[in-house]
């Protein structure tokens, strides 16, 4: 299936109620599960991640095939360890190559016993749930903080609790923040010293939650804010002292022309006129914004060096490489290095004809690049747009809130 994008014929003038924040949802999912909370989650999540993560918490089976979804797959290899009982968990071939080897020999070293069903390092697993002892883990700060979330989550019902000492820099640290915070909401104390995490052995404590919108989903408004004329787009459900890490989408922006103004649960985007010469950032904590800024900063004739990438080739696809294919259809040439740095110094090519932007099975490779239908006179067509549904399910059906038309 491929969508037909087009610009709005007016400026773009909306209200959206953008969608519940997928790493909150994904979180509270296993602190309710963990705390037997009677409560019912408010405003969860409509992600595949998420309504993956449900059905399996909810799910009277053993084996689990949790499809696309990286998060899900990571909280619920840990959640499952403890939880006594033979359990399966597997995924789509992509899930299947995305190693998950480090969580494994984590969880095994405090009492976990997880085997590989097919190839060493990578899902499916075998997981014999059990009583876990807890201890020591020494993990590198710059692998997924995904893994470390997932630690974290069940480290208080560990025995020995859990003293997890992160070596080298450490990347995605508000998304640690974030896990810890709510852990914190759970009645759960922690202590993070500078490279060194402890949680004491103790117990959950279930509360009422309702989730917050996602900062993740509001970037792509701001890189239509960015890229339109006289925009005046209003997002419901967004805080300004928010525990999201891409949050910080708000303050980059500025450089690119779109100021914030924040109100009582909502936030309202308009043009500031400032816009930078070149945009220099250290994406190492919020990894998942990179895509959308790639796509706006080539649009703006922006040139841009990017660092703190070295988890996007872990991701969903190959996101660096993804990024360097299709941004060269549409004129610009990237280079990269260093697994971890991208860059476009302004360098052209002559743009293809017609053309579509392959997604990847990766959902913010179409939301990323949907934007750049306004800077395209005969709009942008990209291919398998349902992968949206990972994350924001009613993104097109928003975008034509918004005035775009979509040909389907």
């Amino acid at each position: 299936m491929i969508y037909h994008i087009q610009a709005p014929q007016k400026s773009v003038r909306v209200s959206i109620q953008l969608p519940a924040s997928k790493s909150i949802s994904n979180r509270v999912l296993i602190l309710n599960a963990l705390s037997y909370s009677p409560y019912e989650i408010l405003n969860l999540s409509e992600s595949d991640d998420t309504q993956v993560m449900t059905q399996a918490l909810h799910s009277n089976g053993r084996d689990f095939n949790i499809g696309a979804a990286g998060t899900s797959m990571r909280f619920l290899t840990a959640y499952l360890s403890k939880i006594v009982g033979e359990w399966t968990i597997t995924g789509t071939e992509r899930m299947k190559n995305r190693p998950i080897k480090l969580l494994v020999d984590a969880l095994n070293s405090v009492g976990a016993r997880i085997e590989y069903i097919e190839k060493e390092g990578y899902p499916p697993l075998r997981i014999f749930g059990s009583a876990l002892q807890g201890g020591e883990i020494a993990l590198s700060g710059g692998v997924s903080s995904q893994y470390i979330s997932a630690l974290l989550m069940i480290a208080p019902y560990m025995k020995k609790g859990l003293t997890l000492k992160l070596e080298g820099d450490i990347i995605s640290r508000p998304y640690i923040h974030l896990t810890l915070s709510l852990m914190k909401q759970f009645g759960v104390s922690s202590e993070w010293k500078e490279q060194i995490i402890t949680i004491p052995a103790q117990e959950y404590i279930p509360i009422p939650f309702t989730v917050e919108s996602d900062w993740s989903a509001a970037s792509y408004w701001y890189a239509i804010a960015a890229l339109s004329k006289e925009p005046a787009i209003e997002l419901k459900g967004l805080f300004k002292n928010s525990g999201q890490g891409d949050s910080a989408c708000a303050t980059l922006f500025k450089q690119l022309g779109v100021s914030t103004q924040y109100k009582q649960n909502k936030v309202i985007l308009q043009k500031n006129g400032n816009i930078c010469k070149k945009l220099v950032y250290d994406f190492v904590d919020q990894p998942d914004l990179a895509q959308t800024f790639a796509v706006v900063c080539t649009c703006m004739n922006i040139p841009f060096r990017f660092t703190g990438l070295q988890t996007l080739k872990i991701k969903e696809t190959d996101r660096i490489e993804a990024l360097k294919t299709e941004l060269r259809k549409l004129g610009y040439i990237l280079t990269d290095s260093k697994d971890s740095i991208l860059e476009w110094n302004g360098e052209r090519c002559e743009p293809e004809a017609d053309p579509v932007i392959r997604t990847y099975e990766d959902h913010r490779m179409a939301m990323a690049f949907a934007p750049a239908a306004l800077v395209i006179p005969e709009g942008l067509k990209i291919a398998d747009p349902k992968v949206v549904t990972k994350s924001y399910p009613r993104f097109w059906e928003d975008l034509q809130a918004g005035g775009f038309t979509i040909h389907k």
